[in-house]
């Protein structure tokens, strides 16, 4: 079982918020050299300019998995996951998805959206005071949008939960089969794809690009983007209504004027950052930087809760504020891996939030909060259970 002290420092959180010593790095020594046994990280970036810069340079800066050579990273690449290639392999293949994420195509999927916040809304109320965010509303609503997207049978969904929650949390044999099973879903659900493709995601790009794009490329896509679902936007969900409760005057603003709920989704992103780094970059060149250099081989940590959360000249980003006018931040990356489905994930956000403070104009946290459990070893950082009543 992992102790809180295996925690890397970049990944580590009092509640909601970034360790004051994450905080004081940014504002002191925005990069920094770090040495972490068992990880191959040898530099930590917690500055804006410099986590900016770093994810910004896909010339000098690979994302593939660090490892102790160049071949060994290429073969340990997920195939179908944008966030492990470099380019112009990443070029490629975000050149195949991009275009199923379009604003017309994005509109019509607000109505299912909305629909989907409005039934959990319904279980969420029939199941009672005080209930569980999490279990009636945040993991259903992000995982049945996924599901739909995707062309993915409504009612795999809990299935799919198990088998990516286990992976993400267990070791060992447990985690192995886990995978297999996870792995085999996935290669079935592309041959179905290829025998019958719909108007989804996976159907449209097998009916567009055929073979141009592998059963391998074609899973992993499908991989990431319910994992995207249920490990990220589940949990901004659950702390970002956290957030929103612990700051009673910000929630009364948004309920009188509902208009604030695209700032205010940009704030929560900007102040949650679910994703607490980056996935490592690795230099491919000695790159100068903050006055020092990062040589060619070495691994960087970009840090976007500190990012997102350290001071911008007179802008005290530390505090919560949702009339912020600048609400620029790393939640969904930045450069050329910035998230494709953002504007679904922003699309879900603002239907969920919005619809919940006003089905719930009493909602309250049901317990104290330092009852509450929170899920430091989990891919994305978020909360185990968050019960409320109205």
């Amino acid at each position: 079982m992992p102790k809180p002290s295996d925690i890397p420092v970049f990944n580590r959180r009092v509640g909601v918020d970034p360790t004051p010593e994450l905080i004081r790095l940014s504002r002191e020594e925005p990069l920094a050299e770090l040495v972490i046994p068992g990880q191959q990280i040898d530099w930590l970036a917690t500055g804006r300019e410099e986590v900016r810069a770093i994810l910004g340079d896909a010339e000098r800066f690979s994302t593939r998995p660090p490892t102790v050579s160049a071949t060994d990273s290429r073969q340990l690449v997920e195939p179908g996951n944008l966030l492990q290639y470099d380019p112009p392999d990443h070029t490629a293949l975000r050149k195949i998805i991009t275009p199923e994420f379009t604003v017309r195509r994005m509109r019509r999927m607000e109505p299912l959206v909305e629909k989907i916040v409005t039934d959990q809304l319904d279980t969420l109320e029939r199941a009672g005071r005080p209930a569980d965010l999490m279990r009636h509303f945040a993991w259903p609503v992000p995982g049945l949008v996924a599901c739909a997207l995707l062309g993915l049978p409504r009612d795999d969904l809990p299935q799919l939960a198990r088998m990516f929650d286990i992976r993400a949390g267990s070791r060992g044999k447990r985690r192995m089969v886990a995978t297999k099973a996870l792995d085999s879903y996935l290669i079935k659900t592309v041959a179905q794809k290829r025998r019958a493709p719909g108007d989804d995601l996976l159907g449209m790009l097998v009916q567009d690009h055929g073979d141009g794009v592998t059963d391998a490329e074609l899973a992993g896509i499908c991989s990431s983007f319910v994992a995207a679902a249920l490990e990220g936007s589940t949990q901004m969900l659950g702390l970002g209504t956290l957030v929103l409760l612990r700051h009673p005057d910000q929630l009364a603003l948004l309920r009188e004027r509902p208009e604030l709920i695209d700032q205010a989704v940009e704030e929560l992103l900007r102040y949650v950052s679910v994703v607490s780094t980056a996935s490592p970059r690795t230099a491919l060149v000695d790159v100068p930087m903050a006055g020092k250099v990062i040589k060619a081989g070495q691994v960087v940590a970009c840090s976007l809760i500190a990012a997102n959360r350290a001071d911008a000249g007179n802008d005290s980003r530390d505090g919560f504020d949702i009339t912020r006018k600048n609400t620029s931040h790393f939640a969904f990356g930045h450069g050329i891996h910035f998230c494709v489905g953002a504007s679904l994930g922003r699309m879900q956000l603002r239907s969920a939030f919005g619809g919940l403070i006003q089905r719930f104009p009493n909602l309250a946290l049901a317990v104290p909060e330092e009852e509450l459990r929170f899920r430091p070893f989990a891919p994305q950082y978020g909360v185990e259970e968050l019960p409320l009543t109205w």
